[in-house]
This record gives structure tokens, sequence and C-alpha cells, in this order.
């Protein structure tokens, strides 16, 4: 399985690297997470650079994509050179995911037409001029689409794409480790809360 977290020039950290750790406490040797950059390095909104561990195409054959955020997002919509490539995203055969204003990518591409989505209050005006209705909560998904608005919705995704791929148990496993101690209990039924509504149905147990 290959998870591929898009990270553009001015991303956000806790968007990009949160979810990045959380995926990775699924461990085991067919599970990989990578950042995919358009170039070989790209630079956060503080500054901080990272390498590329995957290109955009690569991206596109990935069994889960999430779209990171950052404060150039509104530029990377209008780059047709990232964006032709994008448009082999494919929820289909993937899950894709958006993060805060990576939700704008998943508008641009036609990917929310008639889907509902969640993000950061800066991007909320431009994903609703994009023709995309915006909810006022942290999650939301729809078969394999999901998106999270706010920073700290990043391990949403994460725990989204953990059960859709590996099961709940995956999935609580990784929230629990990376929960405040003291709070553990408390952080993963938060969870529980806003993903299971948005869950597939488990399949019926058989007589």
């Amino acid at each position: 399985m290959h998870i591929a977290i898009l990270t553009f020039e001015g991303y956000n950290e806790l968007d990009s690297l949160i979810a990045l750790g959380v995926l990775n406490r699924v461990r085991t040797d067919d599970w990989r997470v990578t950042l995919a950059t358009p170039g070989p390095r790209v630079t956060s909104m503080n500054g901080v650079v990272i390498e590329r561990m995957s290109t955009l195409a690569e991206a596109c054959t990935a069994d889960a994509v999430i779209v990171g955020s950052g404060i150039a997002t509104r530029e990377v919509v209008e780059d047709p050179a990232i964006m032709s490539v994008l448009r082999d995203l494919d929820p289909s055969r993937q899950l894709i995911a958006a993060q805060c204003s990576g939700a704008l990518v998943l508008a641009r591409l036609g990917l929310l037409d008639g889907i509902p989505a969640c993000t950061d209050l800066t991007t909320r005006p431009w994903v609703v001029a994009a023709g995309v209705e915006v909810l006022d909560q942290p999650f939301y998904a729809e078969e394999n689409v999901a998106t999270a608005g706010g920073c700290l919705a990043s391990h949403y995704l994460a725990a989204w794409i953990i059960t859709r791929l590996r099961g709940r148990d995956a999935a609580e496993g990784a929230l629990h480790y990376v929960a405040p101690v003291g709070e553990k209990d408390e952080y993963v039924e938060r969870a529980w809360r806003n993903l299971t509504p948005y869950l597939p149905a488990p399949a019926p147990t058989p007589v």
C-alpha cells in the first residue's frame, strides 16, 4: 500500500507532517507513506525544507492520497504543469482526501462535484466560489473522497485512510499512540464520533 501526501511550496507543516506521523504508526512491510512534491524539495510556510519522497505522478497511482494545504494553494491550482498531472487522480480506484486548502485542488479537479466539503476558514470563500458547499465541521467523507478543515483535523484523514485500508483496530492503535497522555480514551472516542458516520457499514456477520 502506498499513501502519498501531496506537499507543495509554502506547505503547512501541521497538515502534511501530522498525517505522515499518524499514518506511519502502521508497521507492516507493505505499507509506504511518502511526501509527494512537484520538485526535488519544497519549503514550508515557516521555512522547513523537505526533500521529495515521491513524485506527483507516482501519487496518482497510489492507493490513497492526501492533498496537503499551504499558503500557495491558489497558485497551485493555477499551475497547468501541476494540475495536468493531478488530473489522473481517480476516486474510483484510490482513496482521495484533502486537508484545508487542499479542498480547493479537489474542487478545481472536479472531484467535489455534488459533494460537500470541509476546509479552513481562510480557504472557505474560495471553495464556495468554486461551487462547493462548505460544512461547518472538521471532517466529511462520501465514498472514496474525504476532506478535513483545520490543521489539527489532519489526524482524522490519517485515521480514515488507515481504517479503510487496514481496519478500525489499526487506526485506533495509531490514534491512541499519538494522543496526549491522560486524554487518550477521550481523544480516540472524539475521533470515532467524527469518522464513524462516514465509514462504510461493516459487512454482516455470516450466520
